[in-house]
């Protein structure tokens, strides 16, 4: 009998426990049906994917439907075996929270239910890099300020140029000192790893380019022939060398580029068509018949496009009224990272790694809709082109008030960033070159920045001794990094997502971690 009337009260909690639940639920569902029934109930839709192709029939969905919704709706329809992440788009306004909140959004004229409402996607990564907030280690060794720093594509090593002519290696897994590469006569303005991870390039103002073992630190070739500083390196896409090594070009302020055999250590041609210093070098992995192509910038105000196997010069991109700071592809992380992913590390050969790099770089391309340039000016402008296509810009951006010192595509080429000497960091599409918005923060010129390897992330390096996180979904800053004591020059998070490395005047290396 006590165990009984101890039991009642029990009961009586669960079932009062259940009710409220359901009645949640319930109010839930109504306030659901309210959103809709306030726009007029359901609507038709039709999904579409970045490049406008349709995704199954048209459907009649409720205006209340979320976003994660439409993700299991599209999921069905793909027939995907997995539920992958997507991002949805109505007209130009992201789908946030549900159809009905960006309905709403839309002009007017537009907000019609009897029409169909054209909803793009967009694939997402499907695993999330954990925000960076805080420093796990200061590194000190530089006697000057840290000019570069750069990640091995297998994430395992880090190399730090500066202003001491040495240029440094670290060891990520103690996040301790490896290796002191002695052998520049000056600044060390660029490193660059192969995209194998075997062999490192360094370069600078003593007009010297000097490649490095990877692993040991040891100086393997120095190479002789510019007669000016070099501003900038970029190595041959893995899956563009069809026989041996990849190839190296080398930019100067002699106004030249250079493509080096680094295995000999010759330099097969030059490149001497602009008129002034060559600031920027990019390596594309079209044309891998042909072993791709090289663009090349300066200050002569125009982008060259050429066939690194004979040197020819293909085409020039004109438009910029000023000097050309930086130029980004689409494709830059896909290249740099080679056939290294978060999931796959080790390889048998270097065949083996052409291989998965070739894969690679087809999904790449394939996700991003082919390969695009991004160029950056002292004309405060921005430009987007398929070089290889149009002398023709897609798009010229306006917006920035002061110099565009870099720019970045997004690793999956949805995004592109630009940093200004207006204390800004701008969001762009990657694809039509649309302004989205503008991150606001740093009180200094922004001279750097890196994308996550999730696409999700962005950091920036800034004048005012701060590095600064910001979330790309929800348009904010994610998280405000201070710990420099001076300009912060060089930024860039690791290809596996795990740590960013920052350098600047203060001759410290910081690693920051979740």
């Amino acid at each position: 009998m006590a165990a009984a009337a101890a039991a009642r009260p029990n009961k009586r909690r669960r079932d009062n426990d259940k009710k409220g639940a359901q009645a949640a639920a319930t109010a839930k569902k109504v306030a659901a049906a309210a959103e809709s029934l306030a726009i007029d109930g359901q609507v038709l839709i039709q999904f579409r994917d970045p490049d406008g192709n349709q995704a199954g029939p048209e459907l009649d969905v409720p205006l209340g439907t979320s976003r994660e919704q439409l993700c299991t709706l599209l999921n069905k329809l793909l027939e995907n075996e997995e539920e992958n992440p997507y991002s949805f788009h109505l007209e130009d306004n992201e789908i946030v929270s549900s159809l009905a909140s960006t309905f709403g959004k839309l002009p007017a004229k537009q907000q019609s239910t009897e029409r169909v409402l054209s909803v793009t996607y967009y694939p997402l990564a499907l695993f999330k890099v954990r925000p960076v907030t805080r420093c796990t280690s200061s590194l000190s060794g530089h006697t000057e300020a840290v000019l570069c720093v750069s990640f091995s594509p297998d994430s395992l090593r880090l190399a730090s140029g500066s202003g001491d002519a040495t240029v440094r290696l670290w060891d990520l897994g103690t996040e301790l000192p490896k290796h002191t590469c002695q052998g520049h006569q000056g600044w060390v303005l660029g490193v660059s790893w192969s995209p194998d991870g075997s062999r490192l390039a360094s370069a600078g103002m003593d007009k010297v380019v000097i490649t490095w073992c990877g692993q040991s630190g040891k100086a393997l070739r120095t190479l002789k022939g510019h007669t000016q500083p070099v501003t900038c390196l970029c190595w041959q896409p893995l899956h563009c060398a069809q026989e041996g090594f990849p190839l190296l070009a080398t930019a100067s302020k002699d106004a030249s580029v250079r493509i080096w055999d680094t295995s000999s250590g010759t330099s097969l041609r030059a490149l001497t068509s602009h008129s002034a210093p060559v600031m920027q070098v990019r390596w594309s992995g079209e044309r891998s018949d042909k072993g791709g192509a090289v663009y090349s910038a300066g200050r002569d105000c125009g982008i060259k496009v050429w066939s690194p196997i004979d040197g020819v010069m293909l085409s020039e991109l004109k438009g910029h009224g000023h000097w050309v700071n930086t130029l980004a592809l689409n494709t830059d992380y896909c290249i740099r990272s080679g056939p290294y992913t978060h999931e796959k590390c080790s390889f048998k050969d270097l065949e083996e790694k052409r291989a998965a790099a070739r894969e690679r770089y087809d999904e790449t391309m394939k996700l991003c809709g082919g390969e695009r340039l991004l160029s950056g000016s002292d004309d405060f402008t921005l430009f987007l082109w398929k070089p290889l296509v149009s002398k023709s810009p897609i798009c010229r951006m306006t917006g920035h008030q002061k110099v565009v010192n870099h720019v970045a595509f997004s690793p999956d080429g949805r995004w592109f960033a630009s940093a200004s000497f207006d204390k800004s960091v701008r969001l762009w599409d990657g694809r039509t070159g649309r302004y989205v918005h503008a991150f606001r923060g740093h009180v200094g010129d922004v001279y750097q920045l890196s994308w996550s390897v999730d696409s999700r992330m962005l950091i920036s390096g800034s004048k005012d001794s701060t590095v600064k996180c910001w979330n790309v979904g929800t348009r904010k800053l994610q998280e405000d990094l201070p710990g420099h004591a001076d300009e912060v020059f060089a930024v860039d998070w690791s290809l596996d997502g795990s740590r960013v490395a920052t350098g600047g005047k203060d001759r410290l290396l910081k690693l920051w971690r979740h």
